[in-house]
């Protein structure tokens, strides 16, 4: 594929050469004149792997799991033996294939990644393990999604490192033992509860990933805006973790599209009001909500009172999947205080109210406060 073209000024533009308004006018007309400058979906993909972390000294934030990581790690290696079974739970786009990947990188081995959904019988669980060398680490990510006979096969091969094969039906059947390489499988999922005991006890490293700080944020958009190729000023790296809502993969998504409203406008580097206004035009906030989350906590407040109302309804209101509001929006609207769940359903906060420039009820949740009054006692 093709470098990216930069369009060539007019005249030489700085950081200070355009306010806000100017700038939007730039980006308007400049749009037009350089298409050629718009970044596709491959090239994301290609972005995504080029900005991966490629050992646990670049990695950021998480830091109690990539210490112990380290030793775990170190070792492995000095017995010369695989790395303990490795299961990595927490929301989408904190890293963790990144990690998995990291691992092998660090033990020297190779990597073979998979999903629950496509091994869909034992056959072809039994061509993924077949296949592994001495060490070598197989990932399976949303491993929650294993159909219960994969499962139960994949029980042998993680403990005594053996998967048995039929051949044959009826009373001809015969059972083939098969001794595999000693190899580390590493699973990950955004659904910890679906998980079965069995499969869960036979992880010898749990890592539960935490959203990450916007301080370790602007360090990430920081380093990856040198490995693109573009500078960006500290506050601007700071305003686009800000609105990442704790999560890696969104802050280099908003990076990359900060970049392009620089590099259209001419801009030697990314800053402040290029960040806002890239970050504005994407419909994102200054407290990290998108469309979508505006949309869940507006249906929520207007059309059903504040809540608490079912999750089913939401998202029959929404026309998203239960599991999509449960998996994508509702961690960070719980964490930031934007929405609670109660026995009966989900409740818009106060925060929610405030932030969207709605008045709210006296019944509207948060810090324990009525209206602005202190909560009252049970017999007043």
């Amino acid at each position: 594929m093709p470098p990216r073209k930069k369009p060539t000024p007019s005249a030489p533009a700085s950081a200070e050469t355009y306010d806000g308004e100017s700038l939007r006018a730039r980006v308007a007309s400049a749009t037009a004149e350089a298409t050629a400058a718009t970044v596709t979906g491959e090239d994301d993909q290609r972005l995504d792997l080029t900005l991966r972390p490629k050992s646990l000294d670049e990695y950021v934030g998480q830091d109690e799991h990539r210490d112990n990581l380290k030793v775990f790690v170190t070792a492995a290696r000095k017995r010369r033996r695989p790395l303990d079974h490795v299961l990595i739970s927490g929301p989408p786009g904190l890293g963790k294939t990144t990690l998995a990947l990291i691992l092998a990188n660090e033990l020297g081995v190779n990597a073979h990644t998979t999903s629950g959904p496509a091994i869909e019988h034992k056959g072809a669980l039994a061509g993924l393990l077949t296949k592994l060398e001495s060490r070598d680490l197989l990932f399976i990510d949303e491993i929650h999604r294993l159909s219960a006979v994969v499962e139960e096969n994949l029980y042998p091969a993680m403990e005594d490192f053996k998967i048995d094969l039929v051949t044959g039906d009826g009373p001809h059947a015969t059972t083939i033992p098969l001794n595999l390489q000693p190899f580390t499988l590493i699973g990950a999922t955004t659904r910890t509860g679906l998980l079965t005991g069995p499969l869960q006890t036979r992880f010898g490293i749990i890592l539960r990933l935490d959203f990450y700080s916007a301080e370790q944020l602007a360090r990430i958009v920081r380093r990856n805006a040198v490995l693109l190729g573009t500078g960006i000023d500290d506050d601007a790296a700071l305003e686009i973790a800000r609105r990442s809502r704790g999560t890696p993969r969104i802050a280099n998504r908003l990076l990359r599209r900060a970049w392009d409203f620089a590099e259209v406008a001419g801009l030697p580097s990314i800053d402040l009001a290029t960040a806002r206004i890239a970050l504005d035009r994407m419909g994102v906030d200054r407290a990290g909500l998108d469309e979508m989350d505006r949309r869940l906590l507006r249906v929520l407040i207007e059309y059903y009172d504040g809540g608490p109302t079912g999750i089913e309804t939401l998202a029959a209101a929404t026309a998203e999947p239960r599991d999509t509001l449960e998996d994508v929006y509702e961690p960070y609207l719980l964490r930031e205080g934007f929405l609670a769940r109660t026995p009966r359903g989900r409740v818009a906060t106060r925060r929610a109210y405030e932030h969207l420039g709605i008045a709210a009820p006296k019944h509207a949740m948060g810090s324990g406060l009525v209206a602005g009054l202190p909560q009252g006692t049970l017999f007043e």
